[in-house]
């Protein structure tokens, strides 16, 4: 059973993903509090934090975190959000593989209901991947680092909760294929995004060549791909990259309090048919629409027997809010 007070996760990026990750469950939007300042992003998951330096130069020459095998140190918050909704806030440093193992842990976590993606570097969701660092790897060495990158992006595609992507800051090459893993996005108005992987030689690698034109179409996305083109959130919001774009704010986190508020808007609602939802309409989009009809009907399927079909039917009917569990 879930108490007053839970847990949350966040997950922060490692050296070439500066994002954190926070789980919001069925008891509130579970908020890690304020930030010490000066402090770097980080890999978060529940229950410990390294503290991260900062590492290297990124094409935007901003504050990379660096995530060395220090020893873990627990730092945690607790609180009520509105509406008596308990959270609390515990931060973990380390790797991808660390993101991973997270990931999964919070993949079994029927609680969790909704998944943000913020960065805790102020200015920068994700600047792309240091590329000082991969000038010094050998061939082979990269095409095993994008392949981890690649496989990590379809861990956080397959989530099985919403997940959404606050971006306060730039989101270039890695971080905006890192946000277009997510199901929704949300930016800053100032934020800078793009696939700019061809001013540098490269392609993108860990799935942008096949997520950006599945959002925007493929004519927009190889205008995109094929110029580097940045975007501002504002841009990104007209051509339907992000869902909203909103004034940043001076402590540079709008993106993240709009990520918040669309993520309240979500939680009230009945968890198992949000995530079923998320199945048909993913899986749908890869085939026909006569396949795709097939697997909504199978989602729907699953759904008709859940105890919250029944309650919002009778919520409906006694006219009162519904109190979904989940089951």
């Amino acid at each position: 059973m879930v108490g007053k007070t839970e847990p949350w996760a966040c997950v922060t990026c490692p050296k070439s993903h500066c994002s954190r990750v926070e789980a919001v469950q069925n008891s509130g939007l579970l908020s890690p509090g304020p930030q010490p300042r000066g402090e770097q992003a980080s890999w978060l998951t529940q229950g410990s934090l390294v503290p991260c330096r900062n590492h290297g130069d990124s094409d935007e020459q901003t504050a990379r975190p660096q995530c060395p095998g220090e020893r873990l140190r627990q730092r945690g918050e607790k609180g009520q959000a509105p509406g008596g909704m308990g959270w609390a806030g515990l931060h973990l440093t380390g790797s991808p593989l660390q993101l991973l193992e997270a990931l999964a842990q919070l993949r079994e976590d029927r609680q969790v209901r909704v998944l943000l993606f913020r960065s805790a570097v102020k200015g920068v969701f994700c600047a792309g991947a240091d590329l000082k660092e991969r000038e010094q790897m050998s061939e082979a060495e990269v095409e095993v680092f994008v392949q981890r990158l690649r496989g990590m992006m379809t861990e956080i595609a397959a989530f099985p909760a919403p997940t959404i992507a606050a971006l306060d800051g730039f989101a270039l090459g890695g971080g905006l294929e890192l946000a277009l893993a997510c199901d929704l996005r949300v930016a800053a108005s100032t934020a800078v995004m793009g696939l700019i992987e061809t001013t540098r030689g490269l392609l993108p690698g860990a799935g942008g060549t096949q997520r950006l034109p599945r959002c925007l179409g493929v004519a927009l996305a190889k205008e995109l791909i094929f110029t580097g083109r940045r975007l501002s959130g504002t841009q990104a919001q007209v051509l339907g990259l992000v869902n909203h774009a909103v004034a940043q704010n001076e402590e540079g986190n709008a993106a993240y309090h709009r990520a918040r508020a669309l993520a309240q808007e979500i939680l009230p609602q009945a968890p198992i048919a949000v995530r079923l939802s998320k199945v048909a309409i993913d899986r749908g989009m890869e085939v026909d629409i006569a396949s795709g009809m097939a697997i909504e009907g199978i989602c729907y399927a699953q759904n008709i027997p859940t105890q919250d079909r029944l309650e919002g039917m009778a919520a409906f009917r006694e006219k009162r809010p519904p109190k979904f569990v989940g089951k």
